[in-house]
């Protein structure tokens, strides 16, 4: 396997060009905790299990993503600062289809 190439936007809307592994069943969320991209305790506070939101983040590329479950959905509903494309990126996948994905970080609540 190979790493793939993410582009993040950090809350303060710094770009950021990162790597990241596709062969340890990573997430996007882990992705910005491993490069520091957010400040510690602001971003996966729920540990990855789709309970809090303060992993929500923005998909500014048109990449094919596999589909929200329930947990995700009703999640975001009751979050703030959501939008048309919004989503929990402790929900995605670290995989090869993502490669040059684009996302935002949603402020922090």
């Amino acid at each position: 396997m190979q790493d793939i190439t993410i582009h993040i936007t950090d809350r303060e809307g710094e770009k950021h060009t990162v790597l990241a592994p596709t062969d340890i069943a990573m997430n996007l969320m882990e992705v910005v905790r491993s490069y520091e991209l957010a400040p510690e305790g602001t971003i996966g506070v729920c540990g990855g299990l789709a309970m809090c939101a303060s992993c929500q983040c923005y998909i500014n590329s048109e990449h094919s993503l596999k589909d929200m479950e329930d947990e995700e959905d009703a999640m975001l509903s009751e979050s703030f600062n959501v939008k048309n494309n919004s989503r929990l990126s402790c929900q995605i996948p670290v995989s090869e289809t993502l490669d040059e994905l684009k996302i935002e970080l949603a402020p922090e609540v």
